[in-house]
């Protein structure tokens, strides 16, 4: 089990790339090995390693190998995410893609040529160094596509598979894992164009975020099951439309106090990883975020200040303290028994959930999913194919099957782009 973190600059931010303190960025690596990391995902801003479609700042791909071989140094592995894209509730995206030259990520050839050779680049240049283990292509690179972002770039699920397949393939190389990353809009948004089906079979493992300030702690209750309980249903659901042992990557999990108290976001952390190492397929954790926003920053939403396992001194906090000590605890611990209860999602002819809505917080599913796990089933999920094949079944181990018999949509659900949500209706 690999336990780490998401790397968030301590000073400047990620706004750190146009100047970087090597110094200060060394003790940074330095503080979360200390911690008892394994690794850290590092995210360089996409404007400023392609300011311009058809040209790439070789220095900022530069300091993107040199954090990587720091991180080396200290004995953490390194992956690194490529289009950001979107970074706590501020979009990074090149000018060439806005206003006046307003264009499509997904659907534009010459984007999608321009983002195939930056991907080819940063992969062929990382892969020089050791420590760099795999590249994302961008943080949450969904939310750009559809609802409820303010200047989505539409594209339809055939578009997204080809744009998918065609960036996946340029960060394929032996021994680095090639992937992408999504928010919970995958899951729970009817008709998003990215679809649980392609997160679950393209790319080398299936990545997860899970943030219960999208309607689960404020449905649930903060210190509630359900909420704790919040990362290990993403898991479980996330494992229902792919092969039965691909690896789920907890890519993104934090504790925001807008829905959590400062006192309470110690024991929430142990409390949610030792529910999510209950997925057997979890591959790791990865949390959200090493260092507090420096609160000399204007304009983050006010949570965005308080999700570091350090304080912006560097000082660890006590959330820092007790993932520390779950990393050392858990990582050779064995992977969770299989399950043999599972929850059936009715699918179409594509795999994809017939509504997705209700698999979402205050869903019909969610909801069976929760009233299960909290009675000690310890529930799976899988698709109505599979339940229709009982061969498959026993292959799964799966002896119980539980019908979403009154299916509503998700009660509770928010898919907001900014974390500054607080309430729901």
């Amino acid at each position: 089990m690999k336990f780490g973190v998401d790397y968030t600059p301590s000073h400047g931010w990620f706004h750190s790339w146009l100047d970087p303190d090597w110094t200060s960025i060394d003790n940074d690596l330095r503080q979360i090995k200390d911690l008892g990391m394994d690794h850290v995902r590092i995210f360089p801003v996409w404007p400023y390693l392609q300011p311009n479609r058809t040209w790439i700042n070789r220095k900022g791909v530069a300091d993107v190998r040199r954090m990587v071989h720091i991180a080396g140094e200290h004995g953490l592995d390194a992956y690194v995410d490529v289009f950001q894209g979107h970074l706590s509730s501020f979009d990074f995206i090149p000018s060439w893609l806005v206003t006046w030259h307003k264009g499509n990520m997904f659907t534009d050839p010459s984007a999608v040529e321009s983002e195939r050779e930056l991907v080819s680049i940063m992969t062929d240049e990382l892969s020089e160094e050791d420590a760099f283990k795999g590249l994302t292509l961008g943080n949450e690179v969904n939310q750009l596509s559809d609802r409820p972002h303010p200047a989505k770039m539409s594209a339809s699920s055939e578009q997204i598979d080809t744009w998918l397949d065609e960036l996946l393939s340029a960060a394929k190389r032996d021994g680095v894992l090639s992937l992408y990353s999504v928010n919970d809009g995958v899951w729970f948004l009817d008709g998003h164009p990215f679809t649980p089906v392609q997160s679950a079979t393209k790319g080398d493992l299936t990545t997860i975020h899970s943030w219960v300030f999208n309607g689960v702690g404020q449905g649930y209750g903060a210190r509630s099951e359900e909420c704790y309980a919040y990362a290990l249903y993403l898991a479980e659901l996330a494992k229902a439309f792919g092969p039965v042992n691909r690896p789920v990557w907890l890519q993104e999990i934090g504790a925001p106090e807008n829905v959590l108290s400062a006192e309470d976001t110690p024991e929430f952390c142990r409390r949610v990883v030792t529910k999510a190492l209950d997925c057997p397929n979890l591959w790791g954790i990865t949390w959200w975020c090493s260092h507090d926003v420096p609160s000399y920053l204007a304009d983050f939403p006010s949570l965005e200040y308080s999700l570091g396992l350090f304080d912006e001194n560097g000082k660890v906090k006590p959330i820092g303290r007790v993932y520390g000590e779950l990393a050392t605890q858990y990582r050779d611990a064995r992977p969770a028994e299989a399950k043999s209860v599972a929850i059936v999602v009715d699918v179409n002819g594509t795999g994809n959930p017939i509504n997705r809505s209700t698999l979402g917080p205050g869903g019909s599913v969610c909801d069976l999913w929760m009233k299960l796990e909290i009675a000690g089933k310890r529930p799976t999920v899988v698709t109505s194919t599979v339940a229709a094949d009982n061969g498959e079944l026993r292959r799964r181990g799966i002896t119980e099957l539980h019908w979403d018999t009154s299916p509503h949509a998700a009660r509770f659900y928010s898919a907001v782009s900014d974390p500054a949500f607080e309430s729901v209706d």
